[in-house]
């Protein structure tokens, strides 16, 4: 579709209210992530701001997949923040249910959750939290509280994990485990 049409696509589907801000958001995203070597540079902008708006008005799993979508630093200029990170750490200390909390935050589902949980070298927690842009204080929260009782060795090497994962590393594993909803993926 050429620049022009789908400009004026997306504005229409902006247009059409806050029911479908998830597909405009989700749509603009895997643009702006792939973005056409024959569409103008300066399209981006307009596109980014539109991304901007809708994601606002969606709910948090689609804010996740947006997260892991963008390149960390379009997302953390155009996405609003949360504090995921606090409402993980709280579950944990209150013995909730920390697997559905995780899933939600980094749009997986529960069984998934619950794996990368249970990942005892604490790999697939700390790449899920660097690509869910936890960041390192409430990754080291969270590993202490998902493994209690473990030496200070083991959550040294878990803090240096978390250290050595790039961040786009991370967050192109957080999407594969979305697409597949596996670990092994």
């Amino acid at each position: 579709m050429p620049a022009s049409e789908k400009l004026s696509y997306l504005l229409e589907l902006a247009d059409q209210g806050p029911a479908l801000r998830a597909a405009l958001a989700e749509e603009v995203a895997e643009l702006l992530a792939d973005w056409p070597s024959d569409y103008p540079q300066s399209m981006r902008g307009i596109c980014e701001t539109l991304l901007a708006k809708a994601a606002r008005d969606v709910d948090a799993p689609t804010r996740a997949r947006l997260r892991a979508l963008l390149h960390p630093e379009l997302a953390a200029r155009v996405l609003p923040h949360e504090s995921t990170a606090q409402a993980l750490i709280d579950a944990a200390r209150a013995g909730e249910d920390l697997p559905a909390m995780l899933a939600k935050s980094l749009g997986v589902d529960a069984r998934l959750a619950q794996q990368i949980l249970e990942d005892e070298s604490g790999t697939a927690l700390a790449a899920a939290c660097k690509g869910a842009h936890i960041d390192r204080a409430a990754f080291s929260a969270l590993a202490l509280l998902a493994h209690p009782g473990r030496d200070r060795g083991h959550a040294f090497a878990m803090l240096d994990m978390f250290d050595t994962i790039a961040t786009s590393e991370a967050a192109r594993l957080l999407r594969g485990w979305r697409e597949g909803q596996t670990i092994a993926a």
